[in-house]
């Protein structure tokens, strides 16, 4: 079959679109769904909010406990709040292969089910009560969609758990990798497999469920695939600065809020800045994906760092910096000089930030 070539253009723009990045969306279920559509890092306290704030208006500090979604150890057993209609997606989906590691997390599920006995408790008293040596052991029963937890950040996650999701395990697996492709998307089975904790075989194996679902297209970085159905979309190229909504339903959104949410500034319009947190899935890559959202590898360097990722400045669509927060002042650092216009917008954005336990204005420090 012929590749498609793409540009990188083209690549940012479709991945920036189909996240939600461009435009924000309207307060609501479905844009919150929408916004978790590959799952919502949330392993630095309250990343899934922000990154929730940089896709959806309107969404205040308990956004991310609207009822419309759940936490549970996702991809890489790692916390991930996502849709709780999709909660089946994020833990069937990676259920081991193999039948030692689908043992094991049947078996702490179980065990865990009978100790909890409708409760919730703190993992680590869980942990206490089941004999286990690390409580973080208690990850592994996640993949069986039966364990769901509350973390809020600075205190240990109380678990509880529900009933099985009646769900085929290979639905769940196959639903996870057109997740996958629709959000980071061109991608490999290869990327899929780490992204998702699976491994290179069951990236391969969730790949083939998807089969003539599929294109295959040729990237600046090499070859990949996209959903076909997404190859319009891939192919426009540029921004129209208008969202779409959550694939299959129809809904859609068009910007709002301080810092805006349109395509650019070439109009004279306000210029579309978003911060984006550690883990954030327009920036959670690997290997080559990260060069081409982030040609130079000085900068690749100051934004995935060895120890904890700082957040990622994007202005018009690239990311243009780092930044972090020692609870109300964000230290920003362009990696260019910005406009009056740009810096300005940067700090409206950093004020319309959705902290909670912060009280008074955030005050933005710009680094060398």
């Amino acid at each position: 079959m012929t590749r498609l070539d793409l540009t990188r253009e083209q690549i940012l723009s479709f991945r920036r679109r189909a996240g939600a990045l461009d435009a924000r969306l309207p307060f609501g279920e479905e844009s919150l769904r929408r916004a978790a559509w590959a799952g919502l890092q949330d392993s630095v306290p309250r990343a899934a909010l922000l990154s929730i704030h940089a896709r959806v208006n309107g969404a205040g500090p308990s956004a991310w406990e609207h009822p419309s979604l759940v936490q549970l150890w996702g991809p890489r057993f790692t916390v991930y709040v996502v849709a709780a209609r999709d909660h089946a997606v994020f833990s069937l989906g990676t259920l081991p292969d193999a039948a030692k590691g689908r043992t094991r997390a049947a078996d702490l599920a179980a065990r865990l089910h009978a100790v909890l006995d409708g409760t919730r408790l703190d993992y680590a008293q869980a942990g206490e009560r089941l004999g286990l040596h690390n409580a973080n052991t208690l990850r592994y029963a996640a993949a069986t969609g039966t364990v769901l937890l509350r973390w809020e950040g600075a205190r240990r996650p109380v678990v509880w758990t529900v009933p099985a999701p009646a769900v085929d395990l290979a639905d769940a697996r196959g639903e996870l990798a057109r997740r996958y492709l629709r959000v980071f998307g061109p991608a490999t089975a290869e990327s899929f497999g780490a992204w998702s904790g699976t491994g290179p075989r069951g990236g391969a194996a969730a790949f083939a469920l998807l089969g003539d679902s599929l294109l295959p297209v040729r990237t600046p970085i090499g070859d990949a695939w996209i959903l076909a159905a997404d190859e319009a979309d891939v192919r426009r190229g540029g921004s129209d600065g208008v969202s779409g909504g959550v694939p299959g339903t129809g809904s859609g959104g068009v910007a709002g809020g301080v810092a805006g949410g349109g395509s650019g500034s070439g109009s004279g319009g306000p210029v579309p800045v978003r911060l984006l947190p550690s883990g954030d899935p327009y920036l959670l890559l690997q290997g080559a994906d990260r060069s081409l959202v982030v040609p130079d590898a000085g900068q690749r360097g100051e934004l995935w760092t060895p120890r904890v990722w700082p957040g990622g400045l994007l202005i018009d669509g690239e990311v243009a910096g780092t930044w972090r927060r020692a609870d109300a002042v964000l230290t920003v650092r362009p990696w260019r000089r910005l406009s009056n216009v740009e810096r300005e917008a940067v700090m409206a954005e950093a004020e319309a930030l959705p902290l909670p336990g912060v009280e008074g204005r955030i005050v933005v420090r710009w680094g060398d």
